[in-house]
């Protein structure tokens, strides 16, 4: 009997993440295949859905629209800071990623998007925030729980 994907299957699969563009943002297609457990929550539930019922051998590609993956950009998200708050020896650019700590002392990741001699504007929303998910997936195998 073959086994369907369901919750607490453990899968080892091969996937690709890619944009509309065709740009790769993920991809183990040449590597080792990933293990995972549908539910465990390491896997964001809008990636495991479309997963459920296949089985071992099939290969798809989904769409996840970013309200199942990384959500919507969100302005609020987009901060400026006064240019003395960074050292002054950091050589800034835009797209550079810079770690701040939260309020819990957790790291968080911004990337610079502007700059001048007066201001850094960073965005802390997910890079993929706003963006359709290309999921492409080969279910090597399913186990049951």
């Amino acid at each position: 009997m073959t086994l369907a994907v369901a919750e607490g299957a453990k899968l080892t699969l091969h996937f690709a993440l890619r944009l509309r563009d065709g740009s790769v943002v993920d991809s183990n297609f040449d590597g080792k295949p990933a293990q995972l457990v549908v539910g465990d929550g390491n896997l964001l539930p809008g990636f495991e859905r479309p997963l459920i019922g296949m089985t071992a051998g099939q290969r798809e590609t989904f769409v996840i629209a970013p309200e199942q993956g990384f959500g919507q950009s969100n302005p609020n998200n987009v901060q400026t800071f006064p240019r003395h708050t960074f050292a002054a020896d950091m050589d800034l650019a835009e797209g550079l990623v810079v770690s701040f700590a939260d309020a819990q002392k957790a790291e968080l990741p911004g990337v610079i998007t502007a700059f001048d001699q007066d201001q850094v504007t960073v965005d802390f929303n997910h890079p993929l925030a706003g963006k359709d998910i290309l999921f492409e997936v080969q279910i090597l195998s399913v186990e049951a729980a």
